[in-house]
């Protein structure tokens, strides 16, 4: 992965589940934006997100405790406070 496939910083400041309208995780080396609250995942293709809900690809629970794992492990946190 590059450098300009990451996220700027500051867009991942306002960013939010378009659904809920929450923080999402970035989980860059994966390309992709989590919603833990709805366990749905969203792209990042080539530095933009994807953050239509007819894309988005819901995980089951093994998926999300092995997201919510790596984002304690690598200290992920939300794009915003809620």
């Amino acid at each position: 992965m590059s450098t300009d496939d990451r996220l700027d910083p500051r867009l991942l400041e306002v960013l939010a589940c378009p659904e809920d309208k929450g923080p999402l995780w970035y989980f860059a080396d994966e390309q992709c934006l989590y919603n833990p609250r709805l366990h749905r995942r969203y792209d990042v293709r080539d530095g933009i997100p994807v953050l239509l809900i007819d894309e988005a690809t819901s995980v089951d629970d093994a998926e999300h405790d092995r997201l919510m794992a790596k984002a304690e492990a690598e200290d992920i946190t939300g794009t915003f406070e809620d």
